[in-house]
């Protein structure tokens, strides 16, 4: 499996399609992922007593590779934009580019067409689905969220806003 050494990053500008943080990865360990294929990536962030595991895209952006990195990471891991902290890159080995939610998988183990429409999705479109799902807090919510997803799927809806709706 690739994996990158622990490296120390700041946050950068922001991305201008996303709104969100950019961190610049350095040349010589982005390439390593980019010439093997490797557009998302698997990311641990460690800052003092803190770690983050989270996975994201490898954009080549003005020049350079960059990661996002949103708020909400930012929060969890407890950096402000002048900190300095650090990061390690994987291969990401996932199916989605992202962790499922157990509860989640508990809806595609049990409904096999649902899943097989989920699956025949686009990957943008499933790892968004995904992320609407983890946000989130409670199990019994998420199975509900998915429930609904898997049954306007079987109705053939295919608009995300659409998807996410009950009727």
């Amino acid at each position: 499996m690739l994996q990158s050494v622990r490296f120390e990053v700041t946050l950068a500008g922001t991305i201008s399609s996303t709104g969100s943080h950019s961190i610049i990865i350095p040349d010589e360990i982005a390439s390593a992922f980019a010439k093997a294929g490797h557009k998302r990536i698997a990311i641990k962030a460690f800052f003092e007593d803190k770690v983050l595991d989270f996975h994201g895209a490898l954009h080549f952006y003005k020049g350079q590779y960059v990661i996002s990195f949103g708020k909400g990471y930012q929060k969890k891991l407890g950096i402000f934009p002048s900190d300095y902290f650090e990061l390690q890159l994987f291969e990401d080995q996932s199916k989605y580019g992202v962790e499922v939610p157990e509860a989640l998988q508990a809806v595609m183990d049990s409904d096999p067409e649902g899943f097989e429409l989920f699956d025949a999705l686009t990957p943008g479109k499933r790892r968004s689905l995904i992320y609407y799902i983890s946000r989130f807090k409670t199990e019994q919510t998420q199975v509900d969220k998915a429930l609904i997803i898997f049954d306007n799927l079987k109705r053939g809806i295919r608009d995300h806003r659409e998807l996410v709706k009950s009727l």
